[in-house]
């Protein structure tokens, strides 16, 4: 298996997991890796009506901080684009409220510890 194959692998588990973990904390999946030009979204969740864009982040460990810390200025500002193009390519979507949550995974791939952060930047933050 090559690195590249391999990192999809992994992230790929990984995602499965997070959406795995956000069905059973009451949200709804509506994508997954959502493509555009700007970026990837991970996973793009409903939480009631709010629109939740997710973004999954994992670390084997946190010797170099964690999957969250990872998520730079412009990283931001490229899920915030990749967001805006999914509202504009899904009308249904186009005046709900939404938000950008992280999922940070670690440890084991088979058995990811994950931890959740809701709201964790702003659209205007980016």
């Amino acid at each position: 298996m090559t690195p590249a194959a391999s990192t999809r692998s992994r992230g790929a588990r990984v995602e499965a997991a997070a959406r795995e973990h956000l069905v059973r904390a009451g949200l709804s999946p509506v994508a997954a890796n959502a493509n555009y030009r700007f970026g990837e979204l991970d996973l793009v969740m409903c939480d009631g009506a709010m629109l939740v864009f997710v973004e999954v982040r994992y670390r084997a460990d946190d010797r170099f901080g964690g999957g969250a810390q990872s998520i730079t200025h412009a990283k931001r500002r490229k899920l915030v684009q990749a967001a805006s193009a999914f509202l504009a390519a899904h009308s249904r979507w186009a005046d709900a409220s939404c938000r950008f949550d992280v999922v940070d995974a670690s440890g084991d791939l088979e058995r990811p510890t994950l931890a959740w952060i809701r709201d964790a930047f702003r659209a205007d933050d980016a």
